[in-house]
This record gives C-alpha cells, structure tokens and sequence, in this order.
C-alpha cells in the first residue's frame, strides 16, 4: 500500500505510514533516534506511526533522509474544509421555514421517498459535531478526535460538521426539515478538521483505519468527506515559509498532491476490501471550491482529493437555482464531478442550536451522502446481498441532467442531479 518516495531536500512531517514488511529499527539504526512506534490500530499490511520531535529532527537530517529512500513511506500533506465565503441568501433560513423544508429535500426528491435511511450507519470526516443539537435527538452518536488532544472530545466548535450531518440524517428543526435520510439513527463521527477548519490527510487517513477497525457487527455503509487538500494553501506556505519562487513552491504542492491522491485511493481500496461484511462503503467527497467561472470560463480548477479519486469515490458538484427555474452549477465549485447535487443557501442544524444557511460543494456532498443511504436501504429491502456497486450505480443511473439548464456542460455538472429511490 505504502510506496517508496525519492524525497528531494529537507522534509516536515511528524507522521509516516511504514510498510508492515520493514523493520522499522532501521530507521532507528541510521538515525540514531528512538524507533518509531506502531499506531494502537493498523491495517494487516500497514503500520503507521506519529514521529516524535526528536524523530522528526533525525528524519529531517541526511542520514535520516538516506535512510527513508530505503524504505517504502508516505509523507502526509494538510487539509482543510471546503465550505466558500459567498454570501447565502438573507432569506434562506426564512424561505425554509415557510416552505417547511430546506429547498434541496425536495431537489433530490427525499420528500417523495419511501426510504428513510433506516438500519444504515453513516459515518462523517469532518469538523466533528454538536451531538446535543435537537436534529440528532434520539441517534447514537460514536465519535474521535484526529485533530491532536483529547482523543474523545468530537464536539464542533467549528459548524462545518454539524451543519453537512444535519443534512444527511438530520431530523425536523424548528418545522423545517433538513435531512435528507432522517431514518438514519447510527452517526459515526471522526473529527478530522479543528477549531478553525483545518486538518491533515495524516488525520484523514488515521479516521479511515478508524472506521475500518469497527466492531463487525456494526459495518459502515456510508463515508462522508467534505474536505479536502489545500493545494493553494500549500503553495502559499512553500513560497512564504521557505521563501521559494513560485514555480518551485507549485511543483513541490504539486507532488505532494499527487503522492496524497495515490496514498488515498490505495486506503479507500483497502477499506472497501475490509470492510466488515464485504459489501464495500460508498464513500462521497465534496469536489472543491477553487474555480472562479463568475469571473471567466477558463477560470476553472478540477475536483480535489479526495474527490479526485476515480474508483471509490463519488464526487459532487454544487448546484443552485437559477433565473429559470432549472439548476445551474455553482461558479465556485470545481470542475469534473461524477454528480452535482444542491449547495448554495443551503439551510441545516446550527452549532448550538437553530438553523443557518451555508454555500459550497461541503453542503452539496452531504446531499449525496443521504441519497446513498437512501439507496442502501432500498437496495437491502430488495437484495439481502446487496453491495456497494449496486448502490454507487443506482445513485449515477437515477441521476437527471434535464434539471439544469441546457448550456450546463456535463464537465461541470457531472451526470446531473441524483435522486431518491
């Protein structure tokens, strides 16, 4: 799973991830430094370990980095949330409350459904969650922090993760409904992002081996990534903290961000593999806000890891109403999603309470999300051996693209909206 990487010039890392064929006392032998200890929970082939400071400074050395060459590792680059600073609607609350419900319920015909998402389990990387919100009033909430401190300690004190598991599974607030699968009662909860919204891919894949070491009898069906790998955020630390030209602080950004895609798709095909029932996770990701398309066609980005992943990963597009009527995709949200789902005004569960509305492709994958559980539990109402594939092709079957606008290109909006079975 983990492959051997040439590194070029110093490294910052404080996380590694070792073949479990290595001895890693080889490590510890060329540098000098303690030997890295093995993660409380691995993958039978993987082993992963946090460096220590005084690792990391041996790791950083020559010998250190002569050492790595020899072995097969993977250096771990920041995240960060996807959510967007456009400006929602005054009245998006207020228009969700007439209406008695968030506008996208009714865009992906949750409201008309006779799924509800019970008996699946849903699990969210993201900025954690306020459990006492009224909308998960009634649901077993397991969560874990992989964002550094009190391991247990998943509150949201952010409004990111609240707000997307709101609208997966969130359950009527203030008579407005916000979820998509309010049948869900089983939220798995791994806070990979802090305080402020950032976070590390080491944190996302330390979540990932999380849920894939959970009990048997309680197999995931659901992954919800609303996040993803802060390539510019990146490019402007390289260019300001190692006071590179930009060209060298983009092609370095450039690399990691191939590495992370890499490292990323091999811990979503492990997961499919071990997950507990051998069905497979559906796993969706939020495409990224980086375009600008208000400003010119071209200014366009594709979608972000690890929405970029081309097997196991369904990645969604924003979508909002347009002048006529019909959906047009939001000029932030990146280009080339599998799907596009509503993610602009969208209202849902407040951190402390209440409703707010937010904008970004983070709001349009926790649509999807609900949809897919929607779809496992339809599927499992028909099929005792239903599976991941035939859920992941029920969703891009049942998807419209007669919603939008006919000058929506299928590059920026994928196969269209989906639907609820």
């Amino acid at each position: 799973m983990a492959r051997r990487r040439k590194l070029q010039g110093p490294v910052e890392l404080d996380y590694i991830i070792i073949d479990r064929a290595v001895d890693t006392s080889y490590l510890q032998g060329a540098t000098e430094s303690p030997a890295l200890p093995e993660s409380e929970s691995t993958m039978p082939s993987v082993a992963t370990a946090v460096a220590t400071p005084q690792q990391a400074q041996a790791i950083n050395s020559e010998a250190g980095r002569k050492a790595l060459l020899n072995m097969p590792i993977s250096l771990i680059e920041p995240c960060a949330a996807v959510d967007f600073g456009l400006q929602v609607s005054a009245d998006a609350v207020g228009e969700a409350k007439a209406g008695a419900m968030a506008w996208g319920i009714a865009s992906v015909g949750a409201d008309q459904s006779m799924t509800d998402g019970a008996g699946v389990r849903v699990a969210i990387l993201d900025t954690g969650i306020d459990a006492t919100h009224q909308a998960f009033k009634g649901k077993t909430i397991v969560g874990r922090n992989f964002t550094g401190g009190d391991p247990d300690d998943f509150a949201d004190r952010h409004g990111h993760g609240t707000h997307c598991a709101g609208t997966i599974c969130g359950d009527t607030v203030d008579g407005v409904r916000i979820g998509v699968a309010p049948g869900v009662k089983e939220l798995f909860v791994a806070k990979v992002l802090d305080d402020q919204g950032r976070g590390s891919t080491s944190g996302m894949l330390r979540a990932l081996r999380w849920i894939a070491d959970l009990p048997p009898d309680k197999p995931i069906h659901v992954i919800s990534i609303s996040l993803g790998f802060d390539f510019p955020g990146m490019v402007d630390r390289l260019r300001k903290g190692k006071n590179l030209e930009v060209r060298f602080a983009t092609s370095l950004a450039l690399t990691a961000y191939r590495e992370t895609l890499k490292e990323v798709e091999s811990w979503i095909a492990a997961l499919q593999l071990e997950n507990a029932t051998k069905r497979g996770v559906i796993v969706v990701a939020a495409s990224g806000n980086d375009s600008r398309a208000d400003v010119g066609p071209d200014n366009v980005v594709g979608v972000s890891v690890p929405a970029a992943c081309e097997k196991d990963i369904i990645s969604v597009g924003a979508a909002h109403r347009g002048p006529s009527g019909k959906l047009r995709i939001a000029p932030f949200s990146n280009v080339g999603p599998r799907l596009s789902a509503p993610g602009v005004d969208i209202v849902s569960a407040r951190k402390g309470g209440g409703l707010v509305a937010m904008n970004g492709t983070s709001m349009a994958c926790p649509h999807v999300a609900g949809l897919a559980a929607l779809r496992w539990q339809n599927e499992m109402m028909t099929n005792e051996q239903a599976t991941a594939s035939n859920v992941r092709a029920a969703l891009v079957a049942n998807s419209r693209s007669t919603d939008f606008d006919a000058d929506v290109t299928q590059a920026s909006r994928g196969r269209g909206m989906p639907r609820a079975p």
